[in-house]
Formats: C-alpha cells, structure tokens, sequence
C-alpha cells in the first residue's frame, strides 16, 4: 500500500546529489535551527492537547510561508514505522523523531532540501541541507526561511540568553551549523583518530552516518559545532568554515599519500571492493557501504569512468533497510534484504568493467 512519502523513493535526495564545492570531500553541508513557540512549555511538559495544538499551529504557519512552497505536511498517525525508518535513512527526520511516542509530523520540501520537524526535541526543528560544501548558502536559506515563519509564529526568547531551548547547549542561536565529510583515506591511513581528537578540542562534535548517536560507517563524519551560547551565527559557520576547509586539505594529503607511497597495496583493496560488489549473491548494510566508500575513493581518483558520484550515491540510499523494503513494495526479512541488496548493486555496477 503507497503512503504519502513513497513520492520521495526516485529523488537524487539533495544531501547525497554529489554536487557543489569540494563534493568529493565534503557531501553535503546542513543547518539545523532549534526554536520553541511561545506560550507553551518545552515538549516533555506538552499534554496531548498541546501536542495536537502545536502541530496545527505549524501547519497553518507552513502553508502560509512562500519558501515552504507545495511542502508535504506528515502528521505521524498517517504513516507506518517503515516510512519513518526510510525518512530517517533519507535524513530528513532524526532516530529520536523517528521512535519517540507522542504526536509529531514532519513538513518536507519537493527537492528535499529542507525538512521541518515539529515536536521533536524542541517544538520546531528546521533543517536544511546542500550537497557539497556550501555552508553560507545553507545558511542564507534558512535564514529566509525562519524569518517567514516568525511572521506566523512568536519563537520563545530572552533578551539576555536569545532563543530558549529544552537543551541548554543550544541556548542562544539555536543553531547547528555541520558538513558531512567522506574522509577513507584518513582511516585507512589511520590518521583520523587524531584529526578527530583535535576537532573536540575545538569544541567540535563529531558523529556518524546518522547524527547523535551514530557511529561512523562508510568511512563519513558528521561536524557540527556543540555550542551555540555566547556566538552569533556568522561566528558559528564560520569557524566551522575554517576547520572544514583544515579537514579537506588532511584528506587530500591523505590521498596523496596513498597513491605517492602505497598505490599498488592502495588500489588492490579498492579493486577488490568493486570486485565482490560486482560479484556478491548476499551482502549486509555495513559491508555495502564500507565498499561503496572504497569505491567512491576509486572514482574520486579517476580509477572508474564508468561509474558516477550519483550512481554510487543512489547505492548508499537505495541499499538501506527501509529502502530497499519499499523498492520492493513489501517488508523483507534481514537475509532476503541482504539477497535484494547484492541483486541491485550488481545490476548497477554491471558496466564497471574489472
């Protein structure tokens, strides 16, 4: 049976449309702004009357907002647990939008650039993303964004600490300014421990694939800042900015590295990565994507002219759990997901010579 979410299954979703500035490094960049509506208490205060309240209220705001134009408004009682999961997978909700109890919905744009979540942590929160690394495009976005809403709704603020939020560390701008980087030649040189190390130093998170509490998978980190107290937004991004920019060059040295003094070990384990994709009858998620990474590298470094950045970013959605069960138009047990997942693979790749 579709659902109102299935109309997002074929998109080049933006985060992954391997596009934009430095896209080999950087995949996409995102900013996530924290509000709260006035007059009401923080979201573990809400009675169910209030929840409803404020989902109505948003809509109406929504609807009403030029740059939030023929957006798909999705109250949670309307969809299953799997279109949460594939919206997850999508980026377009958070783990914790996606398995808390209550009433919630999530407000999506055609293109998948922005994303509104109502009733997760705090009572909005808005995300925007870019492929590529284009943080001050993002945030000129969003900026335009919240800006029309605020005509329709009054945001909870303190002249003193700015906009208030459930979390103390977002007190201040609300805002979560971070890129998703695919760093491999890092890890496989092993450097990356201590490039991360010196980010939370800087006062920088680092998280996986999925946000908080996500590992790294796919050899991709998540940068955020962690705090918004005490600096305005154009510090924030900023200073993002600057360390992103340190980020790519350790990775292109790391890449330099690679094919300077170990390219014949180097470009063993990418072919390989390509020849059991192209040859594998069963595959996890986890092994997938470790692949695809390697590959990507490969295509980065102009090992592949068969194969695009698109391509192989339609493999890392298109092989998820959630995915992969509504390609198929049914729900599908882990091995037969497993089978369905080596099957697609191998029909993409099949131009890719070995």
């Amino acid at each position: 049976m579709s659902t109102p979410v299935d109309q997002f299954l074929q998109n080049p979703t933006e985060w992954l449309r391997g596009k934009g500035p430095n896209a080999d490094v950087v995949v996409s960049s995102r900013i996530r702004l924290a509000r709260n509506l006035a007059g009401f208490p923080f979201l573990s205060k809400l009675t169910k009357e209030q929840e409803e309240e404020v989902i109505d209220l948003v809509e109406d705001a929504v609807l009403q907002t030029p740059a939030l134009k023929n957006v798909l408004f999705v109250r949670y009682h309307d969809v299953t647990e799997l279109d949460k999961q594939f919206l997850l997978e999508r980026h377009l909700i958070s783990r914790e939008h996606a398995v808390e109890q209550g009433e919630k919905a999530v407000a999506i744009n055609p293109q998948e650039v922005v994303s509104l979540m109502v009733l997760e942590e705090d009572h909005l929160r808005l995300q925007v993303f870019q492929s590529g690394f284009a943080i001050n495009e993002t945030w000129r976005i969003t900026n335009e964004i919240v800006d029309e809403l605020e005509k329709q709704m009054a945001f909870s603020f303190h002249t003193n600490f700015g906009y208030l939020t459930a979390c103390p560390t977002n007190v201040g701008t609300g805002i979560r300014a971070s890129c998703m980087l695919h760093l491999p030649a890092l890890v496989i040189t092993k450097q990356v421990n201590k490039v991360l190390q010196a980010l939370a130093k800087l006062n920088l998170a680092t998280r996986g694939l999925y946000g908080e509490g996500s590992q790294a998978s796919g050899n991709f980190f998540q940068i955020s800042n962690q705090v918004t107290l005490g600096q305005n937004e154009e510090e924030i991004i900023s200073g993002l900015e600057k360390v992103i920019h340190q980020m790519i060059s350790h990775e292109e040295g790391a890449r330099r590295y690679l094919l300077d003094k170990r390219k014949s070990k180097f470009e063993d384990q990418v072919w390989r990565a390509l020849g059991t994709l192209k040859s594998s009858r069963v595959i996890s998620s986890g092994e997938s994507v470790q692949l695809l990474s390697l590959l990507r590298l490969g295509v980065d470094l102009g090992f592949f002219q068969n194969v695009t950045y698109q391509e192989l970013n339609r493999l890392f959605l298109l092989t998820q759990p959630a995915h992969l069960q509504k390609l198929n138009g049914r729900a599908l047990g882990a091995s037969e997901r497993d089978v369905r997942r080596a099957d697609l693979i191998r029909e993409t790749l099949k131009t890719v010579p070995i």
